[in-house]
C-alpha cells in the first residue's frame, strides 16, 4: 500500500520511532491528537496510524470533497460532513459513530495551531454521547516519538476528566512547546 510505504519513509527519513498502540479490542474511539502546534503534525500523526494500523477519520466540510480534492480527501479517511444541514457537529459526530461498527475518529480539540488555554468541548461530548473512550494519540518531538497513550471512558464530569486528559498531555513536547499544553 502506498500510504504504508510513504508512513515508513517518512518515519525512516526523520528518525521518528512509535510508541504504543490502540488498546485491544477497541473498534470505536475519539483519538485526540495533541498537541497541535505544526502543519507537521498532521503529516507524522497520520504515518504514525497508518503504521500503527489505526483506520482513523477526520471529518471535514462536504464541499471540500470536489475533484481531484474529493478521493485525495477520503484516501486520507476523511468523511464529509455536511455543516448546513446539522449546526450541531457533535449531534453529527455521534450520529456517524452509530452508523459503523468501527470509527476511530480522529480530532485535534485545540481548534488552532497557537496555544489554546481552553480546548474546544466537542471531541468530550462526541465521546460521552456515542458511549466511546477517548484514546490519546501524541507527537513527542523532543523525543521524535509518535505514539498512543492513556485511554480514558468519559464520565460525564468534563472538569475532572479534562484534568486527566491535560495532566498527559503536560509530559509531551510539542514542536513549538510555548503553544503546547500548560
Amino acid at each position: 500500500m502506498l500510504g504504508r510505504f510513504l508512513a515508513q519513509s517518512i518515519f525512516k527519513l526523520s528518525g521518528w520511532t512509535l510508541k504504543g498502540g490502540m488498546p485491544p479490542g477497541v473498534k470505536k474511539a475519539i483519538m485526540v491528537a495533541a498537541p497541535h502546534t505544526s502543519n507537521w503534525d498532521f503529516i507524522y500523526a497520520r504515518a504514525a496510524f497508518y503504521l500503527m494500523g489505526v483506520p482513523v477519520k477526520i471529518t471535514i466540510k462536504k464541499e471540500a470533497f470536489f475533484f481531484p480534492m474529493g478521493p485525495i480527501l477520503k484516501a486520507l479517511g476523511a468523511i464529509p460532513v455536511d455543516r448546513k444541514k446539522n449546526n450541531n457537529l457533535v449531534a453529527a459526530m455521534v450520529d456517524l459513530f452509530k452508523q459503523r461498527d468501527e470509527l476511530v475518529m480522529l480530532v485535534t480539540p485545540e481548534g488552532t495551531r497557537k496555544y489554546q488555554p481552553r480546548w474546544k468541548k466537542g471531541f468530550y461530548y462526541t465521546a460521552l454521547g456515542a458511549g466511546v473512550p477517548i484514546v490519546m494519540g501524541y507527537l513527542d518531538y523532543a523525543k521524535k516519538e509518535a505514539g498512543i497513550g492513556p485511554m480514558i471512558q468519559p464520565t460525564g464530569d468534563f472538569d475532572a476528566d479534562m484534568e486527566k486528559i491535560l495532566n498527559f498531555y503536560r509530559t509531551v513536547t510539542a514542536k513549538y512547546p510555548s503553544q503546547g499544553v500548560r
